[in-house]
């Protein structure tokens, strides 16, 4: 009798399962939890999760692929939302190097934001471009406040916050506030940030107020 004739058979005819194959079955699933839980999720240094999305413009423009510095003594901010993005140079742009063009960036959305004692500055080679505001009384305010950022450091504090959500069913920080589905995310009611710093690509403002505006070139920055 042949090995296949030997292979026994369930009552319906069908044949038995290759004992063989379920370890293998086992170990497939073992990877696919594995690969579920190694979800990208790293803490900065002002406690604040770095997310990782793909193909998500956090910015709707060309970013020139210069980085700006922006520091202010304290940030308060009611309506907070952050997730990852992707921001794209302009097509040939000198400043893409081996970037392809892109560059990854953590966007935090504030839906009414204050900052004091803002500076932000870009070095030009020899030279910095710096503005500076809200040093006086006033502080500088803004609405719908978004940055792309590569780091941010300061000593940060949140009410109510979520982490973990789909990006696209954000509330908190208003429609601009939200993110593509399916990619990392969090939010909160406020934040506070104090000693902030940001590395940013990009920085846009439904309204940006900035008091006692000051505009010059140093021979340092922020």
């Amino acid at each position: 009798m042949t090995s296949a004739e030997q292979t026994p058979e369930r009552p319906d005819g069908a044949a038995a399962p290759d004992a063989s194959d379920a370890p293998a079955r086992r170990g497939r699933v073992r990877a696919r939890r594995a690969a579920v839980m190694a979800v990208p999720a790293t803490l900065a240094a002002a406690g604040l999760a770095v997310l990782t999305a793909q193909g998500a413009l956090g910015v709707q423009f060309a970013i020139s692929g210069m980085p700006f510095t922006v520091t202010a003594t304290e940030l308060n901010g009611t309506g907070f939302a952050q997730f990852g993005g992707l921001d794209e140079m302009a097509e040939g742009s000198p400043n893409a190097g081996d970037t392809g063009g892109q560059v990854l960036v953590v966007t935090s959305v504030i839906r009414n934001a204050t900052l004091s004692k803002l500076c932000q500055s870009v070095d030009l080679g020899g030279t910095n471009l710096v503005i500076r505001a809200g040093e006086g009384a006033q502080k500088v305010t803004a609405s719908d406040l978004t940055t792309d950022s590569t780091e941010l450091t300061g000593d940060a504090a949140f009410n109510n916050i979520e982490i973990g959500n789909d990006a696209s069913t954000l509330d908190k920080a208003g429609p601009k506030g939200r993110g593509p589905k399916g990619v990392f995310s969090q939010q909160s009611d406020t934040v506070h940030i104090a000693n902030l710093r940001q590395t940013n690509y990009a920085t846009t403002a439904g309204v940006f107020k900035l008091p006692g505006l000051k505009l010059g070139f140093s021979g340092s920055g922020c």
